[in-house]
């Protein structure tokens, strides 16, 4: 569903990407008075149906409950108020709302997707599907359609919202900081009953697991596994081993069931610094990427935008670009304690191949010190939960 726009049309945002991080931007800008287009490579269907996991964090569920989003979270989001961590197949209990006094959700980042592109449809915002960016050059915008139509669009901000692999980013030019984990997640859907209400995470000497629920009969597994693996590696035989061996315990065994989709999922840790020059700012994973351990992901491209919403609104209602100047300098603290926490907590239920005996000890002690220490679980659930204020 997008627009018609005649050549030459002008606007206040561009924003290159229809998701979490672009959605939400062009949502808080419109709440604001500012107008926006987001271009999308993608059809809307493409969009809505790449399956991806997620957990909102309380700021997030929050923003989206103060904004006119929150009503199919609040209905049908599954409530996280507590995680477990296994270790060596003995479960201890964080309990995030008792620690924190806050509760985060489950809700797959394809339906926080869906609600904003329908929000900004009903608002009568502009969003482009299936049409390509194939220029930014200052406040000119190149733009191809899927019937190979040519558009220029003068937009006095440009936001780069399009992924890990966007092409922009190099116009950004400065630091990448880098990280490549030494393992992967093997991810499975399965049709099976919960195997336990709340997300296990599970170290084992064999690897990890995660146990997480989707519904009352749609389950998310991962196993920890080579980079190198594929799909085809792993028989049903030895995922159900694995799983078993890796994440059963007293009172827990691992649900089965037929299995709909398998996927490896690389780790990777990115920052770019700066976030921003002239005209052109980075946002969510366009930015910065961690690995899938501790749900930061979507949680931090929302954090990035509450931050550039307000300067770019400033900007475009008064001139004034002070705060929008700050926009890296305020995003990035943020962005380093996300990044701290999935190397910290990733590095902790990890064990990477060739891990001597004196590190696996070393590993596992250091986790029971966090486990059975009060300060320790509150860290550990403050972190997971979110340390960046709710108001919107």
């Amino acid at each position: 569903m997008a627009k018609h726009l005649p050549h030459g049309t002008h606007t206040p945002v561009l924003i290159i990407g229809a998701g979490p991080a672009g959605l939400t931007l062009s949502h808080l800008l419109h709440q604001a008075g500012v107008d926006s287009i987001v271009v999308e490579r993608r059809s809307r269907a493409d969009v809505e149906s790449t399956i991806r996991a997620g957990i909102l964090e309380p700021a997030t569920l929050e923003l989206m409950r103060r904004t006119g989003v929150g009503e199919r979270v609040d209905a049908e989001g599954i409530p996280e108020r507590g995680i477990e961590i296994s270790v060596n197949n003995q479960r201890t209990r964080i309990d995030l709302e008792g620690l924190t006094g806050k509760t985060a959700a489950i809700y797959p980042q394809h339906e926080y997707v869906k609600d904003f592109i329908a929000r900004r449809l009903a608002d009568g915002g502009t969003l482009l599907f299936e049409h390509t960016v194939t220029a930014v050059e200052g406040e000119v915008v190149s733009v191809e359609t899927s019937s190979g139509e040519h558009l220029s669009i003068r937009a006095d901000h440009v936001v780069a919202a399009d992924g890990s692999a966007s092409p922009w980013r190099a116009q950004v030019a400065g630091l990448r900081a880098r990280h490549e984990y030494p393992y992967a997640w093997f991810g499975l859907m399965v049709e099976a009953p919960p195997t336990h209400r709340e997300l296990i995470y599970a170290t084992h000497p064999e690897g990890f697991a995660l146990i997480s629920k989707r519904s009352d009969t749609l389950q998310r597994y991962y196993l920890q596994c080579s980079p190198e693996d594929s799909p085809e590696d792993w028989s049903e035989d030895r995922i159900w081993e694995q799983l078993h061996r890796r994440a059963d315990s007293e009172g827990i065994t691992v649900s089965e069931g037929r299995i709909t989709e398998r996927a490896v999922l690389r780790f990777r840790s990115a920052v770019t610094e700066p976030m921003q020059r002239g005209n052109l700012y980075l946002a969510g994973d366009a930015a910065h990427t961690v690995p899938p351990t501790g749900a930061k992901g979507l949680n931090l491209a929302v954090a990035d935008v509450q931050v550039l919403a307000p300067g770019l609104v400033r900007a475009v209602q008064t001139g004034e670009r002070d705060l929008l100047d700050k926009y890296t300098e305020l995003a990035l603290p943020h962005v380093w304690r996300a990044q701290q926490f999935s190397w910290w907590m990733s590095s902790l239920l990890h064990a990477a191949e060739g891990e001597s005996p004196f590190s696996a000890r070393r590993r596992v002690a250091q986790l029971h010190s966090v486990l059975e220490s009060e300060a320790g679980r509150r860290f550990l659930a403050e972190q997971y939960v979110g340390t960046r204020a709710q108001e919107v």
